[in-house]
């Protein structure tokens, strides 16, 4: 009787944990996010965001423009000894060495190609969205960029 009311027990608190799973939230970083700038609010681009070996990068797969902004722009700020300087913002890989922790994925670093700055970057999923932080020293900017389908 005592094996056969352990057995209903643990039958019960499976099914709860395999529906309580089956409702849990995409955490993954993995995929395309349409990045949404922070001062403006309006849609920059599309980053690919894929898994190595452990390792995250984000790559820019597509750039929303402007009529009169330059079609193909090229990160002409960006430091000179960082071998993006003067390649094209399209296809560039702008994430990089990115590790998966205990509260988010972190380590790596994030660059902004229109201003030519590196931070050391954050990120985490929140409803959906992605959150992306940069940060140099004490000082931070934040992303939210939607998931497309």
């Amino acid at each position: 009787m005592k094996n056969m009311f352990k057995l209903s027990i643990l039958s019960v608190l499976f099914y709860f944990c395999f529906i309580a799973s089956s409702f849990a939230q995409d955490t993954s970083i993995v995929g395309k996010w349409k990045t949404i700038d922070d001062k403006t609010g309006e849609p920059k681009s599309i980053v690919q965001i894929s898994e190595k070996d452990g390792k995250y990068s984000g790559q820019i797969i597509e750039l929303f423009r402007k009529p009169g902004e330059d079609p193909d722009p090229v990160c002409d700020k960006c430091p000179d000894d960082d071998v993006r300087k003067n390649q094209p913002t399209k296809g560039m890989v702008i994430i990089k060495d990115i590790t998966k922790r205990s509260n988010g994925y972190a380590g790596g670093t994030i660059l902004d190609p229109k201003e030519g700055k590196i931070y050391t970057c954050k990120l985490w999923t929140e409803d959906g969205k992605l959150m992306v932080r940069g940060y140099i020293a004490f000082f931070y900017r934040t992303q939210t960029w939607h998931k497309v389908e």
